[in-house]
């Protein structure tokens, strides 16, 4: 008959040598090489021996690991495993803690978790009000854990026909917190605000019931005419407006570019991606005129952005633009309403291909077969495209020159994002 352990004393702990040290009936101390001290219990499950840690010495005293070892010994009597019901508690502990956590928390750290993944602070604050303005009203104050698809529908109905584009991005930032909060062990279970497969069953797809705004623009023929106009008068605010319209890019990307961006020997602009629509890097073959431009402002003005605002470090607002193109005869066309003028002169007025000029506009491409195909950057058409554009602006009927004042430009329906 084997000989029964003897207990373990204060002294015989402080004395233990590296290896494991029986206190009886499957208690045991580890003693490492460093001489860290830390409680196993041993058993023997269905055939299957295994180990328990209960914790390390002396933050485990004795009496406290022998009692551990008993609850863990009178379960394994049951038939039941030890490890595994000690993972099952703290599985319910942390669920226990989960649903005391709302969405809005949730949503705050998940906001605070992912703060510089945004591109801007105008994107965060988005963020943060959409949360705060649709879905905090309605499922802010309950517990994450709680957040079914009965109350996602209760969300997105009274928003979804009437704020389609709004209602689509609650739903999509609702999703990504609802995923985030599983990862973190705060929900289980399918998320109810995914999109495919579940809440398209239940509405409409949103091109189908979205408003669009459109941009209105310059019509095609009075294009030449108040470019010409625009040439006739000074100011960076003009400048800036010739090279938009030069470029066929957003306001945004003329107003914000600075010269490292601009190669004027090789008359290529290179956009970074983080200050595109779509993220990624858009790169703009430039036509003599527009470069023509730049060289101009570069004797002006030596700064870092090409066309600086009025305040030192500061770019040109967006308005100053609009400014200068109803100055010009644009009537009530936009800024970038200019984008559509030039998207219409490549399908009416030329054979360019689609697939350059949505290139040329940095449009995102829905279709993915097209996008599989169209890998490379069609450079060398994009180049004769935006000379060919720079030409067709330049070249003005006489009878067509009117003085600013006489006549404002129609405008055309047609949007361009």
């Amino acid at each position: 008959m084997p000989k029964a352990a003897k207990p373990l004393t204060a002294l015989s702990i402080r004395r233990a040598k590296p290896g494991y040290v029986a206190d009886g009936n499957g208690l045991y101390l580890q003693v490492t090489d460093s001489g860290a001290r830390s409680w196993i219990y041993r058993y023997s499950l269905h055939g299957r021996r295994r180990e328990m840690g209960l914790g390390a010495f002396p933050t485990i005293s004795i009496a406290t690991a022998r009692n551990l070892a008993a609850g863990a010994r009178s379960l394994v009597l049951a038939g039941d495993d030890p490890i595994e019901a000690r993972g099952a508690e703290r599985a319910r502990k942390r669920l226990e803690g989960a649903r005391s956590i709302t969405f809005t928390q949730a949503a705050e750290q998940f906001l605070q978790s992912h703060e510089g993944t945004w591109k801007n602070s105008k994107h965060r604050q988005q963020w943060r009000n959409t949360l705060a303005t649709y879905a905090d009203p309605v499922i802010g104050s309950l517990p994450v854990a709680d957040v079914h698809t009965e109350e996602v529908i209760r969300l997105l109905d009274p928003i979804w026909k009437a704020k389609a584009d709004t209602a689509s991005r609650v739903r999509a930032r609702v999703e990504r917190v609802l995923d985030w909060a599983k990862v973190r062990g705060y929900r289980s279970g399918e998320n109810p605000a995914r999109w495919r497969g579940h809440l398209d069953k239940l509405f409409p797809a949103r091109r189908k019931v979205r408003k669009v705004k459109h941009h209105a623009a310059v019509p095609i023929d009075d294009m030449s005419s108040v470019y010409a106009r625009l040439s006739q008068s000074a100011g960076m605010a003009v400048m800036a407006l010739r090279f938009a319209i030069l470029t066929g890019a957003r306001a945004g990307e003329v107003t914000g570019a600075n010269w490292a961006e601009l190669d004027l020997d090789t008359a290529m602009w290179s956009i970074p991606a983080s200050r595109m629509k779509a993220q990624r890097e858009h790169r703009v073959p430039l036509s003599r005129e527009a470069v023509g431009i730049l060289r101009e402002v570069k004797k002006v003005r030596a700064n870092e952005l090409v066309f600086p605002g009025y305040r030192a470090g500061t770019k040109m607002s967006v308005s100053s633009l609009l400014t200068a193109l109803k100055a010009a005869g644009g009537g009530a066309a936009t800024v970038h309403g200019f984008r559509s003028t030039l998207r219409d002169w490549a399908a009416e007025r030329t054979t360019i291909p689609r697939e350059v000029a949505e290139m040329a506009l940095a449009h995102t491409i829905g279709d993915k077969v097209e996008a599989a195909y169209r890998r490379g950057e069609l450079m060398a058409k994009r180049s004769a495209m935006m000379q060919q554009w720079a030409t067709f602006v330049r070249t003005i009927p006489t009878e067509n020159v009117v003085p600013i004042g006489r006549r404002r430009a129609s405008v055309s329906p047609r949007a361009m994002s």
